[in-house]
């Protein structure tokens, strides 16, 4: 496949699903895994709502190193595709919300409450957190492969 093709998979993915698994690791080293509803902002921007003593959230806050997958748990065993990233992950702050809430509650799938900056701000119980994708991959499509995965650019 091209590179064009194989980032259209990439993109396609990100477009189709609505969650992503988010990894992200304690001071310790032990790694923690979340599923999070999603809105990407491009191909390279994604935003969640969370609260800040979430054990992702606070993982975050000490190390904002994380891996993003993006996948579709119900498809046929054998045919799965998935996005793999590698990205920078931040609360937005407080000056950034509201540029960063037109994004994240855009339309994207009917029933998403919208909130204020306001809403995500202290003391309120939930912040707006973000990721910067700095790297990501896709399987490989050709199934004689040795490498699973392929980078496909971050747009």
């Amino acid at each position: 496949m091209t590179e064009p093709d194989n980032t259209g998979i990439a993109n396609a993915i990100v477009d189709a699903n609505r969650y992503l698994t988010l990894g992200t690791s304690d001071p310790d080293g032990t790694p923690w895994l979340t599923p999070l509803y999603y809105t990407p902002d491009g191909y390279a921007d994604f935003y969640w709502i969370s609260s800040p003593d979430a054990a992702h959230s606070r993982n975050i806050g000490r190390r904002a190193e994380v891996s993003i997958v993006i996948f579709d748990s119900q498809a046929a065993i054998g045919t799965a595709q998935a996005v793999y990233a590698r990205a920078r992950a931040e609360q937005v702050p407080d000056a950034d919300l509201p540029d960063a809430v037109r994004v994240a509650f855009s339309p994207r799938f009917p029933g998403v409450r919208s909130m204020t900056p306001e809403q995500l701000m202290a003391p309120a119980s939930f912040r707006l957190y973000r990721a910067r994708i700095t790297r990501r991959w896709i399987l490989d499509p050709d199934p004689g492969s040795s490498d699973g995965r392929i980078e496909v650019p971050a747009s």
